[in-house]
Parts: C-alpha cells; structure tokens; sequence
C-alpha cells in the first residue's frame, strides 16, 4: 500500500520557479526537502552527484547520486538513489548495478537503495528497493506532496498524530 504524507516544501523559491521536470530537478527538490532522511529514518548527506566509476563484473557506471548516513544508534549507511523525470520508468539494471557498486566501494557500510519519481501533482514517489535471488522488489514506498507551510493546517497535523 502506498502511504501519502504532505510535507512542508523547503525548496528554494528560486530552485522551484526555474527547476525543469528532470532527474536534476526532483535531486534538488529530494535534496533541499531531506526526504531522504524522512523516508529512511536517518540522518543523511549528499556524498557526491552523478558517480561515475567502475564496477569488477559490471564495467562502467553512474549513480544520480549518492548519501551517506546513520542512524541513531550509529550504524552508517550508503544510499544509492536513481532519479526519474517525465515518463522515465525505475530500472531494475541500474538498482542492481547501484548495490553493486556500494558493496565494492564502501564494503563497511549498509547498503539501502532509494529511487525516486516525479508523480502528477507535484507529488514525489519514494521507493526503498533491494535484491533477492536476483529479482529487485519494494521494500518501502512513499509519496510526498511537498506543499508551503501555511497550507499545512492543524486538522492535518491530527491526523498525522493518528498515523
């Protein structure tokens, strides 16, 4: 089931008045709102953009972006996350290749995959994603509605306290 929470939009003005509909417009605006760290439940910052490197049995790849992170009981995280713009569609290649990657680069670290999409209605799609027997599937799924503050009113607050 996909759950749908409305988050206080924190991107800059001038970020949100020229960001295209792009992979690099939905970086910014998972960037600049911390969904990362909302979504996952940990403390996470922006590693590096577009990782260009080279995987042993893979060849060459680029993450859209990578995150360290930890938790609050200090584990620490890299977190791979594919962005899709427009009608671009998640790849199950590129989530495999991601974890690839994270498993020889930062061998000490977990490893928790994200991708995200832009939906209609300035909505953004959140997927935690992970391999098994060599089939990618959902772990989590969430999606934002990154709104201004002052349309965040007190009967959504209520029912947010509910769950």
């Amino acid at each position: 089931m996909i759950r749908d929470a409305i988050a206080r939009a924190s991107t800059p003005e001038i970020i949100g008045a020229y960001a295209l509909n792009d992979e690099q417009a939905l970086l910014a605006k998972v960037r600049y709102n911390r969904l990362i760290d909302v979504f996952l439940g940990v403390t996470a910052y922006s590693l590096q953009n577009h990782m260009r490197t080279t995987v042993k049995g893979i060849g060459q790849i680029e993450i859209d972006e990578v995150y360290v992170a930890l938790d609050r009981r200090g584990v620490q995280y890299v977190i791979p996350v594919q962005a899709k713009g427009g009608k671009d569609q998640l790849s199950v290649v590129q989530t495999k290749q991601d974890l690839g990657c994270c498993a020889q680069k930062f061998p000490t670290l977990v490893t928790r995959s994200v991708s995200a999409q832009f939906m209609d209605d300035n909505r953004i799609a959140m997927f935690e994603l992970a391999v098994e027997n060599e089939r990618v599937f959902i772990v989590d799924e969430k999606q934002y509605h990154l709104v201004p503050a002052d349309e965040i009113g007190p009967e959504d607050l209520r029912a947010y306290r509910k769950g």
